[in-house]
């Protein structure tokens, strides 16, 4: 039967804790006595938080596509906490970057793997001795696409999934110092995220030249509505935060687990269903098949 951990005088550092998700995870741990740390995009976020949370929540600008930045952050946090060390790192951050892989450029491509992957390990590698110092625990943040792959939407699940690979790996290698890793697959939300994600969609659809067009234009419309609709219709945002709290505390730690039903479904297809039922999967699900 698992339990929860106590959370009196514990530590937690969170990425991309400025809006969506990561807010409300924020807010949820302040609220339960934990000292909050995160990232942020801007003044705005940090100043929003502090008095959202009667500041509680102290929150820094960082990107995290620069190493010496994560580094300071990570610096200061670890300072801050001293001798204690850090609980609870939750690697929320990450960017969404839709569109047909052909169509892509591969910078873009390459500015999501900046930040959902090599952003990720920089921040893991940064606290890994205040996380050794507390014998803490690390949350990644994930995607049911990192077990199924949606058409249109490859560059994200592509990136999960090898941050999924990574916190395996992490499992392993940290296994002897005390850390759990923890992935937590998210399903659709109404975070914040949908509005950015319509955003992107119409660019994508806006920059495809003509012959581009000719090629995948109806069909990506048709992924654009679906997706628009899947996550307008999502788990909202405190709902998600309070799974994903309940995961970071829980013991013994999961080493994998769903937050929303839909993406308690799709895990289970990815280990139930041939690849032939998974193609055939993938393409209902965007209204294509």
């Amino acid at each position: 039967m698992s339990s929860s951990i106590a959370q009196m005088n514990r530590s937690v550092a969170i990425t991309g804790a400025g809006a969506g998700l990561g807010r409300e995870i924020a807010l949820g741990l302040a609220a339960k006595g934990y000292g909050v740390f995160g990232t942020a995009l801007s003044d705005v976020e940090v100043e929003d938080l502090k008095s959202a949370s009667n500041g509680r929540v102290r929150l820094a600008i960082c990107d995290l596509t620069k190493e010496v930045a994560v580094q300071a952050w990570a610096d200061s946090v670890s300072d801050a906490l001293g001798d204690a060390g850090l609980d609870l790192l939750i690697n929320n951050a990450g960017i969404l970057t839709p569109g047909p892989v052909e169509v892509l450029s591969l910078n873009a491509i390459r500015r999501e793997f900046d930040v959902n992957v090599f952003g990720a390990l920089s921040v893991i590698n940064a606290f890994l001795p205040a996380l050794r110092k507390a014998r803490g625990r690390i949350v990644q943040v994930s995607t049911w696409t990192a077990s199924v792959p949606l058409p249109f939407n490859g560059p994200s699940g592509a990136s999960k999934a090898a941050m999924e690979v990574f916190s395996a790996v992490y499992r392993a290698e940290l296994k002897s110092f005390g850390i759990d890793v923890v992935v937590a697959a998210a399903g659709n939300m109404k975070t914040g995220g949908p509005a950015k994600t319509a955003s992107a969609l119409e660019r994508v659809a806006h920059d495809m030249t003509p012959a581009q067009r000719a090629l995948y234009g109806p069909a990506f419309e048709t992924f654009t509505a679906k997706l628009n609709d899947m996550q307008g219709s999502g788990l909202d945002a405190v709902s998600a935060a309070l799974r994903v709290i309940k995961l970071a505390e829980q013991i013994p730690a999961p080493s994998r687990a769903a937050v929303g039903v839909d993406a308690e479904l799709m895990l289970k297809a990815a280990r139930e269903k041939t690849d032939a039922e998974l193609d055939a999967l993938r393409l209902q699900i965007v209204g294509l098949g």
